[in-house]
């Protein structure tokens, strides 16, 4: 009986052992996968940067408006390309985590960008060996002490926009 028991615990151990190691494997080919992502844009490369994200991606940008499927996205981003420079983004912070399948993970990230300190948060899905970008939303942080003062600016623009909006519904 003890010699099962020690079996029992010793594969339940490895196995806790495997899902750790893959947890960690996977993270860092996240954290390459998002690197590189951001890397592209810095570096204007139009093709790497839209290959790490599924076909089926939506990215949620800072304005109110913008809500983008792949397509739409790449349409949006591609002057921006093509003149040479998109957008710098350097993660200064990220935490990941997984679902029980370890194919799927979403993250959380603070980014020094031009805008200054931006939030991006995400959810990256494992096709084959790869990790692809499938939903990101990029936010921009605003100190708590300044909420009034950002609020000022943003209600004309945005009055006009929630009228729209509330009128479609």
């Amino acid at each position: 009986m003890k010699k099962i028991l020690t079996v029992l615990i010793v594969l339940i151990l490895s196995g806790c052992k495997s899902m750790m190691e893959i947890q960690t494997t996977s993270k860092a080919n996240i954290n390459s996968t998002l690197d590189a992502w951001h890397k592209a844009a810095a570096e204007a490369n139009y093709n790497n940067y839209f290959n790490l994200m599924t076909d089926d991606a939506v990215f949620i940008g800072t304005d109110a408006t913008e809500n983008w499927n792949k397509t739409n996205f790449r349409a949006f981003a591609k002057p921006f390309f093509d003149k040479g420079k998109a957008w710098n983004f350097t993660a200064l912070e990220r935490h990941i985590y997984f679902d029980k399948t370890g194919k799927m993970a979403w993250f959380d990230e603070l980014l020094n960008t031009q805008m200054k300190i931006c939030r991006g948060s995400g959810v990256l899905v494992k096709i084959g060996n790869e990790w692809k970008i499938q939903h990101y939303v990029l936010s921009m942080t605003i100190p708590n002490d300044n909420t009034n003062e950002v609020v000022k600016i943003k209600t004309p623009i945005e009055e006009v926009l929630l009228k729209k909006m509330q009128d479609n519904k």
